[in-house]
């Protein structure tokens, strides 16, 4: 554990500990572009220079080792000096397009010329021009002009998704990055070459234009999108979500997120959701105002069903917290432990990419699992498809998924669901079609919250337990699954939801002032946290 001296501070790094990562490890600025604390060192942009006590040249901090009892700055005017020039060098053919740049207001390039550069440019000769709007593939766009050619995207695909579709082509102020022989940027994590970039030259497709940075806000979640379990950073504002970034942990995910995980912000969007409180009598749907009052109602129904006819079904997409609520209730208050694991066809736990991606596309499968067993629950689904035939479950309860998308069988499942007598279906999606449903004596749809709309841990597949926050609002009328099991367990509940819009109003503006139109777009009501 050598010791050194950084900026006047002492510190104590592991051995083979290079500069750049003591820095970034004590939160202390230094210039640099090419280096990535999850990439190979390139040492191409020579931007983090420093000065080291005794060695008269300056050296770059990433790809020098940390020794005993060095002495490091890099806030001397000789290192200030080095990087004002190499600034330049990098700006002398970017264009000046920061109003019109996807990356501005979190671009690495415009952070490190405010902290590090602020010179008098000196070019005089016109700008080299490049490729501009360049389709790479079904994921990314690539404006050539904007490249500083850090490497960080080339070294990603060799290193981490060992695809090797990009390259730097030609040489001097023509160099460019590419993909080799004209094949498409296309893998299954081609979407962390966005997030290394630091600066707008490869933007996201799905993100392109949509959103300015600081009108959003972000919130730390957990991705729901497999059993993997990444870390991950949701982005949001009073019109709903716009996009998922990988956060850092070394124990999941590391620096990155597949492409899958990055699309399960879409179905907790309104125009996904089930926004109505249905309720089927006498072969009539009716909307009912309010979700919690229909769940209370239900405690009455519930009470004088026979337990052997009463049956629960559950996904593994839902929170530890909220297994236990429901399977307290049926277990303890109705004396049932007919509760059956719908997993799906997609669900296959041994399947994995070798990276991040697990077959199993359910978050919290393991947590479900975990959950039936401390209740001694040990059902088979074949036992729930008998029943239903053989008329012997008559009331049945369904947790439908969050994420849909990876149930094949989804309408299929529910047409089989809708054959007994009364049917309670707590669900996000508006994707079933409930309206053919009529041969049912009752039928209630009850619409639920997301994952981020709530509070709760999932259990990922090695069996991690990771904790997660409510990071806002979308569906004000709707429940998370602890609610419905206090409301059909005769309790009451004071459910005041907060829609989306409400979050976002500032200075007393009123609500029917800023309810959101096709002319109102990107307005900036708050101060990004």
């Amino acid at each position: 554990m050598p010791k050194c001296t950084i900026n006047g501070v002492e510190l104590e790094v592991k051995d083979g500990t290079t500069i750049i990562q003591a820095m970034y490890d004590n939160h202390q600025k230094i210039a640099h572009y090419c280096w990535h604390p999850g990439l190979s060192i390139a040492g191409v942009c020579r931007l983090c220079m420093v000065e080291i006590e005794g060695n008269p040249r300056l050296q770059i901090a990433c790809n020098t080792v940390v020794t005993e009892g060095m002495k490091i700055n890099n806030t001397s005017l000789k290192v200030q000096e080095a990087v004002k020039w190499g600034l330049d060098f990098h700006l002398i053919n970017h264009p000046l397009d920061c109003p019109i740049c996807d990356q501005a207001g979190e671009c690495g390039l415009q952070d490190q010329y405010m902290d590090f550069g602020q010179y008098t440019s000196e070019m005089a000769e016109p700008k080299q021009k490049k490729r501009k709007v360049v389709d790479l593939g079904p994921t990314i766009v690539l404006d050539s002009e904007r490249c500083i050619l850090c490497s960080r995207c080339v070294r990603f695909t060799d290193e981490v998704s060992k695809t090797n579709e990009l390259g730097i082509f030609n040489r001097g102020d023509h160099a460019e990055i590419g993909t080799h022989d004209g094949k498409k940027l296309d893998n299954n994590y081609s979407l962390n070459t966005v997030d290394i970039c630091p600066v707008g030259a490869l933007t996201s497709k799905d993100f392109r234009f949509k959103q300015r940075a600081w009108y959003l806000k972000d919130s730390e979640t957990i991705c729901n999108g497999c059993s993997t379990g990444c870390n991950v950073k949701v982005y949001f504002n009073k019109e709903g979500l716009f996009r998922v970034k990988p956060t850092y942990n070394p124990e999941v995910n590391g620096y990155w997120m597949c492409d899958e995980g990055r699309n399960v912000y879409k179905f907790a969007n309104k125009e996904y959701r089930q926004s109505q409180t249905l309720q089927l009598s006498q072969g009539v749907w009716k909307q009912l105002e309010n979700p919690g009052k229909a769940a209370k109602d239900l405690a009455d129904v519930l009470s004088k069903v026979n337990s052997s006819e009463l049956a629960l079904v559950m996904t593994g997409q839902q929170t530890n917290e909220e297994y236990q609520s429901i399977l307290n209730v049926f277990v303890n208050n109705f004396k049932n432990k007919n509760v059956y694991h719908w997993n799906s066809h997609a669900a296959t736990a041994d399947q994995f990419d070798g990276l991040l991606i697990r077959g199993d596309k359910n978050p919290n499968t393991k947590g479900l699992q975990n959950a039936l067993s401390s209740f001694g629950i040990a059902t088979k689904w074949s036992d729930l498809e008998n029943g239903i035939k053989q008329n012997t479950i008559k009331t049945l309860i369904v947790v439908g998924p969050e994420n849909v998308g990876v149930y094949n069988d989804l309408q299929e499942k529910f047409e089989q669901f809708s054959n007994v007598k009364n049917l309670i279906v707590l669900t996000t999606s508006n994707v079933v079609k409930f309206e053919g449903f009529k041969n049912l004596s009752l039928a209630t749809i009850i619409p639920m919250k997301t994952f981020v709309e709530k509070t709760g841990s999932f259990t990922n597949y090695a069996g991690k337990v990771q904790k997660f926050k409510r990071a806002t609002t979308i569906m004000s009328t709707a429940l998370t699954l602890d609610e419905f099991a206090s409301l059909i367990s005769g309790q009451d509940l004071q459910i005041n939801p907060v829609p989306i819009q409400d979050l976002f109003v500032a200075d007393n503006t009123p609500v029917d002032q800023v309810r959101l139109d096709h002319r109102k777009k990107n307005e900036f009501l708050f101060t990004k946290g």
